[in-house]
């Protein structure tokens, strides 16, 4: 859809009428990194809700992506990927993704190739999950950060309890208590084998270490490995734990 011709008085935005929305991508696009903040309140505030607005605005800004520069480039990358990941996904045919395919395409492409270029693990595990947001991969598009931060929070399926599971370079194991302040019983993660990953985690590790992220890559197996719970023994999936978590 052509943003140009798009009646803004018509669709709405946070804070009402969107009438205001091109000015603001006019100033987006002149300074990307410091209307940032502007441009999600109104379009996709707590990076976790879309409007009308925000969804027709996805034009503006693959075009705003294809011409600005490599620096300012994730801002609006990341702008756009909050977006979609509001969107219900592929299988609606009435879903912005489908609605809006081509400058979703656009921006896809773009944060494909900007990836790869990415050195630091915050910013490409960003990156990653708003590549994952344009194919409308829901979860994991806002659950890999764990995989940078080095550790997620999840619950055991059957006794309830909360625990930490600790994936990091120097040690991978799930706990009941806080093991910065003192020893605490571990219990070790079991990972997949490198070999035995397929679909979305074989391809998120064969990313990874394609792009020089070996750190992260390393983390994956134990992602969508297996924990023991150490108050109660249950062995559980760590990844269906963390999607259960999201859900609720």
């Amino acid at each position: 859809m052509d943003e140009r011709m798009t009646d803004w008085s018509m669709l709405t935005d946070a804070c009402g009428s969107a009438e205001h929305v091109p000015g603001l991508l006019d100033r987006f696009e002149a300074d990307p990194s410091g209307v940032w903040s502007e441009v999600t309140d109104h379009l996709c505030p707590q990076l976790d809700t879309a409007f009308t607005a925000s969804y027709a605005a996805l034009s503006r800004l693959a075009e705003i992506a294809t011409a600005c520069s490599p620096e300012d480039l994730a801002s609006v990358l990341l702008a756009g990927g909050a977006i979609a990941a509001c969107s219900p996904g592929l299988s609606e045919l009435d879903s912005p993704l489908t609605v809006y395919a081509a400058p979703i395409g656009v921006l896809h492409g773009l944060t494909d190739r900007h990836l790869s270029r990415a050195v630091e693990a915050e910013e490409y595990v960003n990156l990653l999950q708003v590549l994952l947001s344009f194919e409308g991969v829901q979860i994991w598009d806002r659950c890999l950060d764990g995989l940078q931060t080095g550790e997620y929070e999840v619950d055991c399926p059957h006794c309830g309890v909360n625990m930490s599971v600790v994936i990091r370079q120097n040690g991978h194991f799930c706990c009941t208590e806080d093991y910065a302040l003192r020893e605490v019983q571990k219990s070790p993660l079991q990972p997949v084998g490198t070999l035995d990953l397929d679909g979305l985690p074989r391809r998120l590790f064969t990313r990874a270490m394609a792009d020089g992220q070996e750190s992260l890559a390393h983390g994956i197996p134990y992602l969508f490995g297996r924990a023991t719970c150490p108050d109660c023994g249950t062995d559980f999936s760590v990844a269906e734990r963390v999607v259960a978590g999201w859900i609720l």
